[in-house]
Protein backbone atom coordinates (compact mmCIF):
# COMPACT_ATOMS: atom_id res chain seq x y z
CA UNK A 1 0.00 0.00 0.00
CA UNK A 2 1.40 3.40 -0.95
CA UNK A 3 0.24 6.96 -0.30
CA UNK A 4 -2.08 8.61 -2.80
CA UNK A 5 -1.42 11.93 -4.50
CA UNK A 6 -4.53 13.99 -5.17
CA UNK A 7 -4.82 17.17 -7.23
CA UNK A 8 -8.00 19.24 -7.53
CA UNK A 9 -8.28 21.85 -10.30
CA UNK A 10 -11.05 24.45 -10.60
CA UNK A 11 -13.46 22.76 -8.18
CA UNK A 12 -16.91 24.38 -7.99
CA UNK A 13 -20.26 23.68 -6.35
CA UNK A 14 -23.52 25.63 -6.22
CA UNK A 15 -26.71 25.21 -4.21
CA UNK A 16 -29.31 27.13 -6.16
CA UNK A 17 -27.95 30.64 -6.55
CA UNK A 18 -25.50 30.21 -3.68
CA UNK A 19 -21.92 29.53 -4.78
CA UNK A 20 -20.44 27.34 -2.03
CA UNK A 21 -17.18 26.55 -3.84
CA UNK A 22 -15.69 28.61 -6.64
CA UNK A 23 -12.64 27.68 -8.74
CA UNK A 24 -10.68 26.03 -5.91
CA UNK A 25 -7.44 24.29 -6.84
CA UNK A 26 -4.97 22.51 -4.58
CA UNK A 27 -2.48 19.66 -4.65
CA UNK A 28 -2.21 17.15 -1.81
CA UNK A 29 1.23 15.61 -2.12
CA UNK A 30 1.62 11.88 -1.53
CA UNK A 31 3.00 11.02 1.90
CA UNK A 32 2.20 14.39 3.52
CA UNK A 33 -0.23 15.88 6.01
CA UNK A 34 -2.13 18.72 4.32
CA UNK A 35 -4.08 21.03 6.64
CA UNK A 36 -7.31 22.65 5.41
CA UNK A 37 -8.36 25.80 7.27
CA UNK A 38 -11.29 28.17 7.01
CA UNK A 39 -14.21 29.57 8.95
CA UNK A 40 -17.66 27.98 8.94
CA UNK A 41 -19.10 28.42 5.47
CA UNK A 42 -15.67 28.69 3.85
CA UNK A 43 -16.31 25.63 1.67
CA UNK A 44 -14.25 22.99 3.49
CA UNK A 45 -17.12 20.54 3.97
CA UNK A 46 -18.35 21.08 0.41
CA UNK A 47 -14.90 20.24 -0.94
CA UNK A 48 -14.37 17.06 1.08
CA UNK A 49 -17.93 15.84 0.44
CA UNK A 50 -17.08 16.07 -3.24
CA UNK A 51 -13.90 14.04 -2.72
CA UNK A 52 -15.71 11.18 -0.94
CA UNK A 53 -18.66 11.18 -3.35
CA UNK A 54 -21.26 12.25 -0.81
CA UNK A 55 -22.12 15.42 -2.76
CA UNK A 56 -20.40 15.46 -6.18
CA UNK A 57 -18.82 18.67 -7.41
CA UNK A 58 -20.47 20.63 -10.23
CA UNK A 59 -17.23 21.42 -12.01
CA UNK A 60 -13.50 20.88 -11.87
CA UNK A 61 -11.03 18.08 -12.45
CA UNK A 62 -9.71 15.57 -9.92
CA UNK A 63 -6.51 13.64 -10.54
CA UNK A 64 -5.44 10.67 -8.42
CA UNK A 65 -1.78 9.71 -8.90
CA UNK A 66 -1.84 11.97 -11.99
CA UNK A 67 -4.74 10.15 -13.62
CA UNK A 68 -8.06 11.93 -14.06
CA UNK A 69 -10.96 10.37 -12.16
CA UNK A 70 -14.64 11.22 -11.97
CA UNK A 71 -16.22 11.01 -8.50
CA UNK A 72 -20.01 10.77 -8.67
CA UNK A 73 -20.58 8.46 -5.72
CA UNK A 74 -18.70 6.50 -3.03
CA UNK A 75 -17.56 3.64 -5.28
CA UNK A 76 -14.65 5.48 -6.95
CA UNK A 77 -13.25 6.93 -3.67
CA UNK A 78 -13.43 3.45 -2.10
CA UNK A 79 -11.56 1.98 -5.07
CA UNK A 80 -8.92 4.71 -4.88
CA UNK A 81 -8.52 4.21 -1.12
CA UNK A 82 -9.97 7.56 -0.02
CA UNK A 83 -11.59 7.45 3.43
CA UNK A 84 -12.87 9.96 5.96
CA UNK A 85 -13.01 10.14 9.75
CA UNK A 86 -15.92 12.38 10.67
CA UNK A 87 -16.13 14.75 13.64
CA UNK A 88 -18.99 12.69 15.07
CA UNK A 89 -18.59 8.96 15.64
CA UNK A 90 -20.04 6.46 13.17
CA UNK A 91 -19.69 3.35 15.35
CA UNK A 92 -22.41 0.87 16.30
CA UNK A 93 -22.52 1.23 20.12
CA UNK A 94 -24.06 -2.19 20.85
CA UNK A 95 -21.35 -4.11 18.94
CA UNK A 96 -17.77 -4.98 19.85
CA UNK A 97 -14.60 -3.50 18.38
CA UNK A 98 -14.12 -6.60 16.21
CA UNK A 99 -17.71 -6.48 14.95
CA UNK A 100 -17.41 -2.78 14.05
CA UNK A 101 -14.23 -3.43 12.08
CA UNK A 102 -15.85 -6.23 10.12
CA UNK A 103 -19.00 -4.16 9.59
CA UNK A 104 -16.90 -1.37 8.05
CA UNK A 105 -15.65 -3.79 5.39
CA UNK A 106 -19.10 -3.99 3.85
CA UNK A 107 -18.74 -7.32 2.05
CA UNK A 108 -20.09 -9.49 4.86
CA UNK A 109 -20.80 -13.13 4.07
CA UNK A 110 -23.91 -14.81 5.41
CA UNK A 111 -21.64 -16.88 7.65
CA UNK A 112 -18.67 -15.29 9.40
CA UNK A 113 -15.65 -17.51 10.05
CA UNK A 114 -14.84 -15.92 13.38
CA UNK A 115 -11.63 -17.78 14.15
CA UNK A 116 -10.13 -16.78 10.83
CA UNK A 117 -11.40 -13.19 11.09
CA UNK A 118 -10.10 -12.75 14.64
CA UNK A 119 -6.65 -13.99 13.67
CA UNK A 120 -6.57 -11.47 10.83
CA UNK A 121 -7.75 -8.67 13.14
CA UNK A 122 -5.12 -9.57 15.77
CA UNK A 123 -2.42 -9.50 13.08
CA UNK A 124 -3.68 -6.07 11.97
CA UNK A 125 -3.66 -4.71 15.52
CA UNK A 126 -0.05 -5.86 15.97
CA UNK A 127 0.99 -3.44 13.22
CA UNK A 128 -0.70 -0.44 14.87
CA UNK A 129 0.99 1.81 17.48
CA UNK A 130 -2.20 1.92 19.57
CA UNK A 131 -4.48 -1.05 20.14
CA UNK A 132 -7.97 -1.64 21.47
CA UNK A 133 -9.27 -4.93 22.87
CA UNK A 134 -11.27 -6.59 20.11
CA UNK A 135 -13.89 -7.87 22.58
CA UNK A 136 -14.74 -4.52 24.15
CA UNK A 137 -18.15 -3.04 23.42
CA UNK A 138 -18.22 0.43 21.87
CA UNK A 139 -20.52 1.66 24.67
CA UNK A 140 -17.68 1.06 27.14
CA UNK A 141 -15.03 3.02 25.24
CA UNK A 142 -13.94 6.53 26.12
CA UNK A 143 -14.27 9.32 23.57
CA UNK A 144 -10.54 9.09 22.84
CA UNK A 145 -10.72 5.34 22.28
CA UNK A 146 -13.66 5.78 19.92
CA UNK A 147 -11.72 8.34 17.89
CA UNK A 148 -8.76 5.98 17.69
CA UNK A 149 -11.06 3.17 16.55
CA UNK A 150 -12.50 5.40 13.82
CA UNK A 151 -8.95 5.86 12.51
CA UNK A 152 -8.11 2.16 12.94
CA UNK A 153 -11.25 1.33 10.96
CA UNK A 154 -10.03 3.38 8.01
CA UNK A 155 -6.53 1.89 8.21
CA UNK A 156 -8.07 -1.58 8.36
CA UNK A 157 -9.78 -0.75 5.06
CA UNK A 158 -6.30 0.03 3.66
CA UNK A 159 -6.98 3.68 2.87
CA UNK A 160 -4.31 5.51 0.94
CA UNK A 161 -5.66 9.01 1.60
CA UNK A 162 -7.44 9.81 4.85
CA UNK A 163 -9.56 12.92 5.46
CA UNK A 164 -9.71 13.88 9.15
CA UNK A 165 -12.46 16.30 10.27
CA UNK A 166 -11.35 18.00 13.53
CA UNK A 167 -9.63 14.78 14.65
CA UNK A 168 -8.62 15.93 18.14
CA UNK A 169 -11.80 17.72 19.27
CA UNK A 170 -12.62 14.99 21.83
CA UNK A 171 -9.07 14.00 22.80
CA UNK A 172 -6.79 14.85 25.70
CA UNK A 173 -3.47 16.54 24.77
CA UNK A 174 -1.66 13.20 25.10
CA UNK A 175 -4.21 11.38 22.95
CA UNK A 176 -4.09 14.15 20.34
CA UNK A 177 -0.30 13.87 20.15
CA UNK A 178 -0.58 10.08 19.90
CA UNK A 179 -3.12 10.18 17.07
CA UNK A 180 -1.42 12.92 15.07
CA UNK A 181 1.95 11.32 15.74
CA UNK A 182 0.65 8.11 14.15
CA UNK A 183 -0.54 10.08 11.12
CA UNK A 184 2.88 11.70 10.80
CA UNK A 185 4.69 8.35 11.06
CA UNK A 186 2.47 6.73 8.41
CA UNK A 187 2.93 9.66 6.02
CA UNK A 188 6.69 9.71 6.57
CA UNK A 189 6.75 6.04 5.56
CA UNK A 190 4.65 7.05 2.52
CA UNK A 191 1.96 4.56 3.48
CA UNK A 192 -0.68 7.27 3.80
CA UNK A 193 -1.63 10.80 2.77
CA UNK A 194 -3.70 12.91 5.16
CA UNK A 195 -6.01 15.88 4.55
CA UNK A 196 -6.74 17.36 7.99
CA UNK A 197 -9.52 19.87 8.67
CA UNK A 198 -8.67 21.72 11.87
CA UNK A 199 -9.05 25.07 13.60
CA UNK A 200 -6.01 24.64 15.86
CA UNK A 201 -2.99 26.49 14.57
CA UNK A 202 -0.60 24.60 16.85
CA UNK A 203 -1.64 21.31 15.22
CA UNK A 204 -0.88 22.79 11.81
CA UNK A 205 2.57 24.01 12.79
CA UNK A 206 3.45 20.83 14.72
CA UNK A 207 2.24 18.14 12.31
CA UNK A 208 1.26 19.45 8.86
CA UNK A 209 3.56 19.74 5.86
CA UNK A 210 1.33 21.97 3.72
CA UNK A 211 -1.67 24.18 4.44
CA UNK A 212 -4.52 25.60 2.36
CA UNK A 213 -6.98 28.28 3.48
CA UNK A 214 -10.46 28.80 2.03
CA UNK A 215 -12.66 31.86 2.59
CA UNK A 216 -16.23 32.26 1.33
CA UNK A 217 -15.82 29.37 -1.08
CA UNK A 218 -12.61 30.61 -2.66
CA UNK A 219 -8.96 29.69 -2.32
CA UNK A 220 -7.14 32.40 -0.38
CA UNK A 221 -3.71 30.86 0.03
CA UNK A 222 -1.75 27.62 -0.05
CA UNK A 223 1.77 27.16 1.23
CA UNK A 224 4.28 24.90 2.87
CA UNK A 225 3.79 25.23 6.62
CA UNK A 226 7.47 26.13 7.03
CA UNK A 227 6.93 29.18 4.81
CA UNK A 228 4.03 30.71 6.75
CA UNK A 229 2.97 31.57 10.31
CA UNK A 230 -0.17 31.45 12.49
CA UNK A 231 -0.53 35.23 12.09
CA UNK A 232 -0.48 34.96 8.30
CA UNK A 233 -2.91 32.02 8.35
CA UNK A 234 -5.28 34.00 10.55
CA UNK A 235 -5.02 36.93 8.13
CA UNK A 236 -5.89 34.62 5.22
CA UNK A 237 -8.88 33.23 7.11
CA UNK A 238 -10.29 36.56 8.24
CA UNK A 239 -9.32 38.87 5.41
CA UNK A 240 -8.25 41.61 7.80
CA UNK A 241 -5.00 43.47 8.09
CA UNK A 242 -4.51 42.37 11.68
CA UNK A 243 -6.35 39.61 13.49
CA UNK A 244 -3.91 38.62 16.19
CA UNK A 245 -5.46 38.61 19.63
CA UNK A 246 -4.17 41.25 21.93
CA UNK A 247 -3.34 39.99 25.37
CA UNK A 248 -5.89 41.32 27.80
CA UNK A 249 -4.51 42.34 31.15
CA UNK A 250 -6.82 40.90 33.76
CA UNK A 251 -6.57 41.90 37.38
CA UNK A 252 -6.32 38.93 39.74
CA UNK A 253 -9.42 37.86 41.62
CA UNK A 254 -9.30 39.45 45.09
CA UNK A 255 -8.93 36.91 47.87
CA UNK A 256 -11.92 38.46 49.65
CA UNK A 257 -14.17 38.42 46.58
CA UNK A 258 -17.62 37.13 47.59
CA UNK A 259 -18.63 33.65 46.47
CA UNK A 260 -21.15 33.77 43.65
CA UNK A 261 -21.76 30.04 43.13
CA UNK A 262 -21.33 27.40 45.85
CA UNK A 263 -21.87 23.66 45.28
CA UNK A 264 -21.60 21.20 48.17
CA UNK A 265 -21.64 17.39 47.89
CA UNK A 266 -23.86 17.39 44.81
CA UNK A 267 -25.03 14.06 43.41
CA UNK A 268 -26.94 13.71 40.13
CA UNK A 269 -28.09 10.64 38.19
CA UNK A 270 -27.83 10.21 34.43
CA UNK A 271 -30.62 9.02 32.12
CA UNK A 272 -29.97 5.38 33.06
CA UNK A 273 -30.30 6.07 36.78
CA UNK A 274 -26.56 5.72 37.40
CA UNK A 275 -24.67 8.40 39.39
CA UNK A 276 -23.09 10.85 36.94
CA UNK A 277 -22.13 13.59 39.43
CA UNK A 278 -20.58 12.15 42.60
CA UNK A 279 -20.27 14.18 45.78
CA UNK A 280 -19.06 17.22 43.81
CA UNK A 281 -18.12 20.44 45.57
CA UNK A 282 -16.78 23.67 44.11
CA UNK A 283 -17.11 27.42 44.40
CA UNK A 284 -16.80 30.33 41.99
CA UNK A 285 -16.16 33.85 43.26
CA UNK A 286 -17.58 37.02 41.77
CA UNK A 287 -15.30 38.34 39.04
CA UNK A 288 -13.74 34.91 38.46
CA UNK A 289 -13.84 32.36 35.65
CA UNK A 290 -13.50 28.79 36.87
CA UNK A 291 -12.86 26.35 34.04
CA UNK A 292 -14.15 22.80 34.36
CA UNK A 293 -12.08 20.48 32.16
CA UNK A 294 -12.88 16.90 31.28
CA UNK A 295 -13.46 14.48 28.46
CA UNK A 296 -17.06 14.25 27.30
CA UNK A 297 -19.20 11.84 29.28
CA UNK A 298 -17.71 12.42 32.72
CA UNK A 299 -20.79 14.09 34.23
CA UNK A 300 -20.42 17.63 32.90
CA UNK A 301 -23.70 17.49 30.99
CA UNK A 302 -25.64 16.29 34.03
CA UNK A 303 -24.00 18.90 36.27
CA UNK A 304 -24.97 21.77 33.98
CA UNK A 305 -28.53 20.44 33.61
CA UNK A 306 -28.88 20.21 37.40
CA UNK A 307 -27.67 23.80 37.83
CA UNK A 308 -30.16 25.02 35.23
CA UNK A 309 -33.17 23.12 36.58
CA UNK A 310 -33.27 20.65 33.70
CA UNK A 311 -32.36 17.63 35.82
CA UNK A 312 -33.30 16.66 39.38
CA UNK A 313 -30.61 16.53 42.06
CA UNK A 314 -30.26 13.37 44.09
CA UNK A 315 -28.61 15.14 47.03
CA UNK A 316 -26.37 18.07 47.86
CA UNK A 317 -26.72 21.83 48.13
CA UNK A 318 -26.31 24.72 45.69
CA UNK A 319 -26.13 28.34 46.77
CA UNK A 320 -26.07 31.69 44.95
CA UNK A 321 -24.43 34.49 46.93
CA UNK A 322 -25.16 32.58 50.13
CA UNK A 323 -28.84 31.92 49.38
CA UNK A 324 -30.25 28.45 48.72
CA UNK A 325 -30.90 27.80 45.04
CA UNK A 326 -33.21 25.20 43.52
CA UNK A 327 -32.90 26.38 39.89
CA UNK A 328 -36.51 27.40 39.38
CA UNK A 329 -37.21 30.02 36.74
CA UNK A 330 -38.18 32.55 39.40
CA UNK A 331 -34.97 31.90 41.36
CA UNK A 332 -32.82 32.22 38.26
CA UNK A 333 -34.33 35.63 37.61
CA UNK A 334 -34.23 36.72 41.25
CA UNK A 335 -30.63 35.56 41.83
CA UNK A 336 -29.54 36.73 38.37
CA UNK A 337 -28.31 33.36 37.11
CA UNK A 338 -27.62 33.36 33.36
CA UNK A 339 -26.61 30.51 31.10
CA UNK A 340 -25.30 29.46 27.70
CA UNK A 341 -25.84 25.69 27.68
CA UNK A 342 -24.31 23.23 25.25
CA UNK A 343 -26.15 23.02 21.91
CA UNK A 344 -28.19 26.17 22.62
CA UNK A 345 -30.57 25.68 19.69
CA UNK A 346 -31.82 22.52 21.41
CA UNK A 347 -31.31 23.46 25.07
CA UNK A 348 -31.91 27.21 25.21
CA UNK A 349 -34.18 28.08 22.29
CA UNK A 350 -37.45 27.16 20.62
CA UNK A 351 -36.32 26.64 17.02
CA UNK A 352 -39.68 27.42 15.40
CA UNK A 353 -40.10 30.74 17.21
CA UNK A 354 -38.51 33.89 15.86
CA UNK A 355 -35.46 35.68 17.21
CA UNK A 356 -37.46 38.36 19.05
CA UNK A 357 -39.59 35.75 20.83
CA UNK A 358 -36.54 33.72 21.84
CA UNK A 359 -34.81 36.83 23.15
CA UNK A 360 -37.84 37.49 25.36
CA UNK A 361 -37.99 34.05 26.97
CA UNK A 362 -36.52 35.39 30.23
CA UNK A 363 -38.76 38.42 30.59
CA UNK A 364 -41.90 38.05 28.45
CA UNK A 365 -44.10 37.87 31.58
CA UNK A 366 -42.85 41.07 33.26
CA UNK A 367 -43.40 44.73 32.26
CA UNK A 368 -42.96 46.22 29.74
CA UNK A 369 -43.36 42.97 27.79
CA UNK A 370 -46.44 41.93 29.74
CA UNK A 371 -49.36 44.31 29.60
CA UNK A 372 -52.99 44.22 30.63
CA UNK A 373 -55.59 43.21 28.08
CA UNK A 374 -59.34 42.77 28.10
CA UNK A 375 -58.91 38.99 28.64
CA UNK A 376 -56.20 39.33 31.29
CA UNK A 377 -52.66 40.06 30.17
CA UNK A 378 -51.04 39.89 26.74
CA UNK A 379 -47.63 40.26 25.13
CA UNK A 380 -46.30 43.65 24.13
CA UNK A 381 -44.84 42.53 20.81
CA UNK A 382 -43.62 45.99 19.71
CA UNK A 383 -41.54 46.16 22.92
CA UNK A 384 -40.21 42.64 22.29
CA UNK A 385 -39.21 43.63 18.77
CA UNK A 386 -37.46 46.81 19.99
CA UNK A 387 -35.54 44.75 22.57
CA UNK A 388 -34.52 42.23 19.93
CA UNK A 389 -33.39 44.92 17.49
CA UNK A 390 -31.21 46.51 20.16
CA UNK A 391 -29.66 43.18 21.16
CA UNK A 392 -29.15 42.08 17.55
CA UNK A 393 -27.20 45.26 16.89
CA UNK A 394 -25.15 45.01 20.09
CA UNK A 395 -24.22 41.36 19.58
CA UNK A 396 -23.88 41.39 15.79
CA UNK A 397 -26.50 38.68 15.17
CA UNK A 398 -26.86 37.90 11.46
CA UNK A 399 -29.13 38.27 9.63
CA UNK A 400 -30.43 41.25 11.66
CA UNK A 401 -34.07 40.20 11.39
CA UNK A 402 -36.12 39.89 14.62
CA UNK A 403 -38.89 38.02 12.74
CA UNK A 404 -36.52 35.34 11.40
CA UNK A 405 -37.00 31.85 12.93
CA UNK A 406 -34.01 31.25 15.18
CA UNK A 407 -33.71 27.68 13.92
CA UNK A 408 -32.64 29.02 10.50
CA UNK A 409 -29.61 30.87 11.90
CA UNK A 410 -26.05 29.50 11.78
CA UNK A 411 -24.54 28.01 14.92
CA UNK A 412 -22.47 31.09 15.69
CA UNK A 413 -25.45 33.39 15.35
CA UNK A 414 -27.61 31.19 17.59
CA UNK A 415 -24.84 31.42 20.21
CA UNK A 416 -24.73 35.20 19.85
CA UNK A 417 -28.52 35.46 20.12
CA UNK A 418 -28.60 33.42 23.34
CA UNK A 419 -25.70 35.39 24.83
CA UNK A 420 -27.50 38.60 23.89
CA UNK A 421 -30.59 37.41 25.76
CA UNK A 422 -28.55 36.38 28.80
CA UNK A 423 -26.05 39.23 28.99
CA UNK A 424 -27.24 42.03 26.76
CA UNK A 425 -28.09 45.62 27.47
CA UNK A 426 -31.36 46.71 25.91
CA UNK A 427 -33.61 49.71 26.07
CA UNK A 428 -36.77 47.95 27.20
CA UNK A 429 -35.86 46.72 30.64
CA UNK A 430 -33.58 43.83 29.75
CA UNK A 431 -31.33 42.81 32.65
CA UNK A 432 -27.84 43.98 31.84
CA UNK A 433 -24.53 42.12 32.15
CA UNK A 434 -23.76 44.33 35.17
CA UNK A 435 -26.58 42.57 37.01
CA UNK A 436 -25.39 39.02 36.31
CA UNK A 437 -24.32 37.28 39.51
CA UNK A 438 -23.63 33.86 37.97
CA UNK A 439 -22.99 32.77 34.38
CA UNK A 440 -22.95 29.05 33.55
CA UNK A 441 -21.45 28.26 30.14
CA UNK A 442 -20.94 24.85 28.47
CA UNK A 443 -18.78 24.33 25.37
CA UNK A 444 -19.70 27.79 24.08
CA UNK A 445 -17.72 27.76 20.83
CA UNK A 446 -17.80 24.11 19.74
CA UNK A 447 -17.87 23.97 15.95
CA UNK A 448 -17.88 27.76 15.50
CA UNK A 449 -15.69 29.80 13.20
CA UNK A 450 -12.70 31.96 14.08
CA UNK A 451 -14.61 35.24 14.31
CA UNK A 452 -17.46 33.78 16.40
CA UNK A 453 -14.99 32.22 18.83
CA UNK A 454 -13.19 35.53 19.36
CA UNK A 455 -16.47 37.40 19.83
CA UNK A 456 -17.95 34.97 22.35
CA UNK A 457 -14.71 34.73 24.34
CA UNK A 458 -14.63 38.52 24.57
CA UNK A 459 -18.20 38.49 25.93
CA UNK A 460 -17.24 36.00 28.65
CA UNK A 461 -14.28 38.11 29.71
CA UNK A 462 -16.52 41.17 29.75
CA UNK A 463 -18.96 39.37 32.07
CA UNK A 464 -16.05 38.50 34.38
CA UNK A 465 -14.88 42.12 34.39
CA UNK A 466 -18.39 43.21 35.42
CA UNK A 467 -18.37 40.92 38.43
CA UNK A 468 -20.10 37.75 37.28
CA UNK A 469 -19.07 34.39 38.72
CA UNK A 470 -18.45 32.37 35.56
CA UNK A 471 -18.41 28.56 35.48
CA UNK A 472 -16.98 27.58 32.09
CA UNK A 473 -17.42 23.90 31.22
CA UNK A 474 -15.35 22.99 28.17
CA UNK A 475 -13.71 20.01 26.50
CA UNK A 476 -11.23 22.37 24.82
CA UNK A 477 -8.18 22.72 27.05
CA UNK A 478 -6.82 25.62 24.99
CA UNK A 479 -10.02 27.56 25.65
CA UNK A 480 -9.78 26.98 29.40
CA UNK A 481 -6.10 27.94 29.55
CA UNK A 482 -6.90 31.16 27.70
CA UNK A 483 -9.95 32.27 29.69
CA UNK A 484 -9.99 30.69 33.15
CA UNK A 485 -8.50 31.94 36.41
CA UNK A 486 -8.64 28.46 37.93
CA UNK A 487 -9.03 25.05 36.27
CA UNK A 488 -10.76 22.06 37.86
CA UNK A 489 -10.63 18.61 36.26
CA UNK A 490 -13.76 16.46 36.37
CA UNK A 491 -13.37 12.71 35.91
CA UNK A 492 -16.05 10.08 36.50
CA UNK A 493 -18.37 12.66 38.02
CA UNK A 494 -15.97 14.11 40.58
CA UNK A 495 -13.43 16.93 40.86
CA UNK A 496 -10.06 15.15 40.91
CA UNK A 497 -7.62 18.02 40.40
CA UNK A 498 -7.47 21.82 40.69
CA UNK A 499 -4.84 24.44 39.86
CA UNK A 500 -4.37 28.08 39.02
CA UNK A 501 -4.62 28.52 35.23
CA UNK A 502 -1.52 30.70 35.09
CA UNK A 503 0.72 27.85 36.28
CA UNK A 504 -1.23 24.95 34.78
CA UNK A 505 0.73 22.24 32.99
CA UNK A 506 -0.99 20.84 29.88
CA UNK A 507 0.57 17.41 30.28
CA UNK A 508 -0.50 17.09 33.89
CA UNK A 509 -4.03 18.29 33.10
CA UNK A 510 -4.21 15.75 30.29
CA UNK A 511 -3.23 12.92 32.64
CA UNK A 512 -5.97 13.86 35.09
CA UNK A 513 -8.52 14.22 32.31
CA UNK A 514 -7.63 10.74 31.05
CA UNK A 515 -8.19 9.28 34.53
CA UNK A 516 -4.90 9.30 36.42
CA UNK A 517 -4.66 6.03 38.35
CA UNK A 518 -3.79 7.77 41.59
CA UNK A 519 -6.50 10.42 41.21
CA UNK A 520 -8.92 10.43 44.12
CA UNK A 521 -12.03 12.63 44.18
CA UNK A 522 -11.30 15.73 46.17
CA UNK A 523 -13.24 18.83 47.12
CA UNK A 524 -12.37 22.05 45.35
CA UNK A 525 -11.08 23.86 48.43
CA UNK A 526 -8.77 21.05 49.59
CA UNK A 527 -7.27 20.67 46.14
CA UNK A 528 -6.63 24.41 45.92
CA UNK A 529 -4.68 24.39 49.16
CA UNK A 530 -2.18 21.99 47.62
CA UNK A 531 -2.28 23.26 44.02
Amino acid sequence: MHALELEITGAGKSFGEFRALDEVSLKIRAGTIHALLGENGAGKSTLVKGLVGYSPLDQGMIQADRREVEIRGPRVPNTLGIGMVYQHFTLAPSLTVAENLLLARGNMRWRIRWQQEREALRDFMQTMPFRIDLDRHISGLSAGEKQKLEILKQLYLRRRLLILDEPTSVLTPQEADEVLGLMRDLTRRRELTVLMITHKFHEVTAYADDVTVLRKGRLVGSSAVADTSPAELAHWMMGQARVEKEAQARPPVPADAPVGLQIDALQVLNDRGVPAVRDLSLQVRRGEIVGLAGISGNGQKELVEALLGQRRRLSGQVGIAGAAYQASRDEMRRHKVFALPEEPLRNACIAGMNVAENMALRNFDVPPFRRSGWLGWCLNRPAMRRQAQSLITAFNVRPPLPERAIGTLSGGNVQRAVLARELGDADDGMSSAEAAHVLIVANPVFGLDFASVADIHARLLQARARGAAVLLVSEDLDELLELADRILVMTDGAIVHACEAGVADRTELGRWMAGHQDAAPAHDHTQLETA
